[in-house]
């Protein structure tokens, strides 16, 4: 079992930056998969980033890519995501996940969530 709560979220002009951060408890976060999701609203949730359990191989959606960066700390039992070049468009409630597996990019595939955390771009 995994528990998961996200941080960091807020008001942000266009053009600037926040970091988000995941706080996870339970012994296997450190062997499971995580990732950032998004929704926006009358949207549906869509994959942002992903990164294994080792931390080695992130994965970006085409519309992040360039912008943000997603890393975590398993000592910490810490997820993060960096998020640069912020635009209105990113304007959703963030959330993190880990577990399941499969296709990294459907968030049906993950057993774990955390809350959400808003995140606003003005323009």
């Amino acid at each position: 079992q995994v528990q998961l709560e996200e941080s960091g979220g807020g008001l942000v002009q266009a053009g600037g930056s926040l970091r988000l951060s995941c706080a996870a408890s339970g012994r296997t976060f450190s062997t499971l998969r995580m990732a950032w999701f998004r929704q926006a609203p009358g949207k549906e949730r869509e994959f942002v980033a992903a990164i294994t359990s080792s931390g080695s191989s992130p994965y970006y959606a085409d519309s992040v890519k360039g912008r943000f960066t997603i890393s975590r700390d398993n000592v910490k039992n810490m997820g993060y995501l960096q998020m640069n070049s912020l635009k209105p468009e990113d304007t959703a409630v963030y959330y993190c996940a880990s577990g399941g597996a499969g296709n990294y990019y459907t968030s049906r595939r993950y057993d774990y969530w955390g809350q959400g955390t808003q995140v606003t771009v003005s323009s």
